[in-house]
């Protein structure tokens, strides 16, 4: 073989390689490939991360995906797969985040292809119990036509049940127990509230029971838990509690945390907390006439006006 037709091969197997290499850089990889199969899943815990605490919640969610990605696979090998039946009830105090993970919820069944919308209408009693007879079937249903292909949140549910047989509140759930047998795969429902509450609710209405197959508790947070929640309200809003400020907030949650009142509404407490400390910092600012960034920035302990009796 002369010199010239070596150098000719030799060009074309390079060309052949630097093609090859391309090719494999520009084709995702299997790694990349099955990163984008479970993107839903890795959304769904960047916003779970987010969070503060919830271990339980979070593997939670985690069965949950696997659950319909599983079902999905099998269905595409000709395997039998039951109907999933989502309605859900979320039992906890207040501000224990359970609006949040509702909310995306929605999301992630909408990225599931569970839900068309995944968009979330939340309501209480007020919005579905009408003052007459047939207002209330009516209003429910309107409401429930508005969550179609999204979730159906209510808070306080133990309410409708409050009044006995002879309240407009049990037209409501009779009204959202027919929806949830003749369209339970168009929307899912969520009944939320204390969890005493919601466990006397269940005992008051037996058929109800096994039309919520998935229970999700929200415990309450721990002082570290709530003091990192703290944190975070106060960074977000570019603020930098101070020392004396940390433990000044500190001693009173271990007192609130102990005293064990079913009142106690978690992180919306502490929101109310930070909320009030911006508005006494800007009160003694304006006294002090101090504007520069560190002072702007700064809530010292004297910001923080903490009663001992304490509310939602």
């Amino acid at each position: 073989m002369t010199f010239k037709k070596k150098t000719q091969i030799n060009i074309i197997l390079n060309q052949n390689n630097e093609r090859d290499r391309v090719e494999e850089e520009a084709s995702p990889s299997a790694k990349e490939r099955q990163l984008e199969k479970h993107l839903p899943l890795k959304k769904m815990e960047q916003e779970m991360a987010s969070l503060v605490g919830m271990e339980e919640l979070k593997g939670f969610i985690k069965e949950i995906y696997a659950w319909l990605y599983v079902n999905k696979c099998r269905a595409e090998q000709g395997l039998k797969v039951e109907k999933q039946v989502l309605h859900m009830m979320f039992k906890g105090n207040p501000g224990t985040g359970k609006t949040t993970v509702a909310r995306m919820l929605g999301n992630l069944f909408h990225e599931m292809n569970v839900l068309s919308k995944g968009h979330l209408i939340e309501v209480e009693r007020a919005d579905l119990v009408g003052e007459y007879i047939g207002h209330t079937a009516q209003k429910t249903r309107e409401l429930l036509k508005k969550a179609m292909g999204g979730i159906l949140f209510i808070d306080e549910a133990y309410s409708l049940a409050r009044g006995g047989e002879k309240d407009f509140g049990k037209e409501a759930i009779d009204t959202l127990v027919k929806a949830m047998e003749d369209q339970q795969h168009d929307f899912i429902l969520i009944l939320a509230g204390y969890s005493g509450e919601m466990d006397r609710f269940l005992k008051l209405n037996p058929g109800l029971p096994s039309r919520f197959p998935i229970m999700v508790s929200f415990p309450d947070y721990s002082v570290d838990e709530l003091m990192e929640i703290s944190r975070k309200m106060v960074a977000e809003r570019q603020y930098i509690m101070a020392k004396d400020s940390e433990w000044k907030l500190r001693q009173h949650l271990q007192r609130v945390c102990a005293a064990g009142e079913k009142s106690f509404s978690n992180g919306r407490y502490i929101r109310n907390i930070i909320e009030k400390a911006v508005r006494k910092q800007s009160v003694r600012l304006l006294r002090e006439e101090r504007t520069d960034k560190k002072s702007l920035m700064s809530l010292i302990a004297d910001d923080l006006h903490l009663e001992e009796k304490h509310g939602i």
